[in-house]
């Protein structure tokens, strides 16, 4: 595994969107790319949808994030 996220992304990300398939098939992807969870999952709801929220980051990361 690279010391750096693949394709030039940041090492800290949230991933946000509708409570649905699509948006677990994100976490997921971003799991197996090397990501890693980053604190609780947030969920709100805008008057339609529940809107969920997943922080990741890159191993190695965390202790510049504390």
């Amino acid at each position: 595994m690279s010391d750096h996220p693949p394709e030039g992304l940041p090492a800290y990300r949230i991933l946000t969107g509708p409570d649905d398939a699509s948006f677990c098939r994100r976490v997921s992807a971003a799991l197996e790319q090397g990501y890693l969870l980053y604190g609780s999952p947030a969920a709100t709801f805008n008057g339609e949808t529940v809107i969920v929220a997943q922080a990741v980051i890159w191993p190695g990361t965390r202790s510049s994030l504390a």
